[in-house]
């Protein structure tokens, strides 16, 4: 196997780990990274992303575990019962939007360009968003409702434009709603356990003729550092919106969706 290669799937796996729980979108982070470090063809790296992708939700369950398994367990409880049923419906805008329009969106906005313009157009966003907050309402997921969890799952899918951030739509979408920052930024952690497993084994299951035991050093590899740099990621995020607001991660998407604009822009 080619050092150089394992060399570029480690870093692309540390900017999956680190970037997918983040407001700053970790699609158009890969596909800026891939594009620039020339990794592999499109179907093959397509597949390397799917593969690291879950490598970031374990560590979610990973970091989560003790939760994960209380509501597993105990379902007989009316909070267990109701956490399940806000991830399944905040799930479903984002699916079904994801299935009927999956082509066109990859095939139209799946490049450099595409990404820095919701990159820089995300970060005025959330400085708008954040000067603009109402008030908190809820403090912890465990009293959210379906109604708040629905429109939650709404401003999720928003992420289906890659450079927009999953992370990002969940977490801002939730605080609009009153949830507070800790509260949302956990839900998001949550709800990208369906959301990232559904789509890492639909895509699998799509590109299985690619899968090799040729890959499996450099698959692994991304998956690896992937997850060790979300559980970094998640660990240090929650201590962060603790006492933080998200201008500072605005203002990244700004400058660097314009230095990425600057550099594809021909």
């Amino acid at each position: 196997m080619d050092i150089l290669l394992i060399l570029k799937a480690l870093i692309l796996g540390v900017v999956e780990g680190a970037t997918e729980f983040l407001p700053i979108s970790s699609t158009g982070h890969l596909i800026i990274a891939g594009d620039l470090l020339d990794f592999l063809t499109k179907d093959k790296r397509d597949v390397f992303e799917i593969i690291i992708q879950l490598g970031a939700i374990l560590a979610v369950i990973w970091e989560y575990r003790v939760k994960f398994i209380h509501v597993a367990t105990n379902l007989n409880e009316s909070k267990s019962r109701q956490l399940v049923i806000n991830l399944f419906i905040a799930f479903l805008p984002l699916a079904i939007l994801g299935l009927a329009f999956h082509h066109q969106i990859k095939d139209l906005l799946f490049n450099p360009k595409s990404v820095a313009i919701a990159l820089i157009v995300g970060g005025f966003v959330i400085l708008f968003i954040e000067k603009k907050l109402p008030a908190v309402k809820i403090h912890s997921v465990d009293d959210m409702d379906w109604k708040l969890a629905l429109k939650v799952g709404f401003a999720q899918a928003i992420a289906l434009i890659p450079g927009a951030s999953r992370a990002g739509s969940t977490i801002i979408g939730g605080m609009c709603f009153g949830l507070s920052r800790t509260a949302a930024t956990e839900f998001s952690f949550f709800l990208a356990v369906p959301v990232m497993f559904a789509a890492t084994f639909y895509d699998l299951y799509k590109s299985r003729d690619l899968l090799s035991a040729h890959d499996l050093t450099l698959f692994l590899a991304g998956f690896i550092t992937a997850f060790i740099a979300a559980l970094i990621v998640i660990k240090v995020l929650i201590r962060y919106v603790a006492n933080h607001d998200f201008t500072a991660f605005a203002w990244y998407r700004i400058v660097f969706g314009a230095i990425v604009l600057a550099y594809f822009w021909h």
